[in-house]
């Protein structure tokens, strides 16, 4: 099996290129990996250094937006595991452009290519942030969207296409949608990273509003073994939900990584909300553990301690990422 993964020098991507090229996604054999990345701040070669000498890993820089790019390196490929996107929601509020651009344009163009070339498979990677704010009990797959930020409108945008081409063309599209992921290799502007470095650098960290803001907290590894168990056997044209199973408001969280890093409230500093600032998210996930058999396997707490610990251990690859990712307090998203 060939398979493209576009985004993956990302953090969820090459989690999932790790863990192909490792043998540790359940269920899949594998041909051949090709990468799709166009290098933005957020996408590092680095991530894929544990695996950058595997004969079955190809790199291709470039843009998801490029017809021309992406027509040559779908050719042969029989599954398309698409991550690549502009992800961040303050910058999008700063600026939608990019985000229409990447993850509308960039997914049409995907499909496109997929669907001349036959591809036989195409998996969306998305996200719970496409349904808004929900003050209580948990979205299922059927719930309607209602982003309230542009970033989260440009994935709506980008899930309604792929399933779009499923009930045009008859293509095999499953899409996922997951909660707010965290763990190595995450680019130091979301919370948990941002938190964890500016704390062991000595400096403080902003707690948007009140902090009462509740998001569900899935480990990167716990998404991709979601996401592997989609692409074998998920059923073309549906959506599966993948959940961490443990919410916090972002007040709790902060006192968790304050904890981790030897830090007092001290170190805190409130900021003004953020504009438009969902305050719930919440997947139900019975769809996929009762489908698939998908369970969340990594406790927050353990998964907490052992993300600190990383960021501890390995100041050479985030050190650099900070000149790009300011240390004083600034509104920062939690998700």
């Amino acid at each position: 099996m060939r398979i493209l993964v576009t985004g993956g020098a990302g953090f969820i991507g090459s989690e999932y290129v790790r863990m192909l090229l490792t043998g540790s996604a359940p269920g899949l054999s594998l041909g051949a990996v090709t990468v799709l990345d166009k290098l933005t701040y957020s996408g590092n070669l680095a991530n894929l250094d544990p695996v950058r000498d595997d004969p079955r890993l190809r790199f291709v820089q470039g843009d998801i937006c490029d017809p021309g790019t992406v027509d040559e390196v779908v050719a042969g490929h029989d599954v398309i595991v698409h991550f690549a996107a502009e992800s961040h929601v303050d910058r999008s509020i700063s600026g939608a452009a990019p985000f229409v651009t990447t993850n509308v344009l960039g997914t049409q163009t995907l499909l496109d290519a997929a669907l001349r070339h036959g591809t036989g498979r195409f998996v969306h990677v998305s996200t719970d942030e496409v349904y808004g704010s929900i003050a209580e009990g948990s979205w299922t797959e059927t719930w309607p969207l209602s982003p309230n930020s542009p970033y989260s409108a440009s994935k709506a945008g980008s899930d309604l296409l792929a399933l779009a081409y499923h009930r045009t063309h008859g293509m095999d599209v499953v899409l996922t949608r997951c909660s707010n992921n965290y763990g190595p290799y995450q680019f130091p502007e979301k919370v948990i990273p941002l938190f964890v470095t500016n704390l062991l650098d000595g400096g403080t960290v902003p707690l948007y509003g009140d902090g009462g803001n509740i998001r569900d907290w899935l480990h990167v590894h716990d998404h991709c073994v979601g996401i592997a168990l989609v692409q074998q056997k998920g059923r073309a044209g549906e959506v599966y939900h993948i959940g961490g199973g443990t919410e916090l408001t972002n007040k709790e969280l902060t006192e968790r990584l304050l904890e981790a890093c030897g830090a007092g409230w001290d170190r805190v500093v409130p900021v003004t909300d953020r504009k438009g600032h969902d305050r719930r998210y919440s997947l139900d996930i019975t769809k996929i553990s009762e489908e698939l058999g998908y369970a969340p396997s990594i406790p927050l707490d353990r998964g907490l301690a052992e993300t600190v610990t990383w960021y501890r251990d390995n100041r050479a690859w985030w050190e650099p990422l900070k000149t790009t990712t300011p240390t004083s307090p600034r509104p920062v998203s939690p998700a």
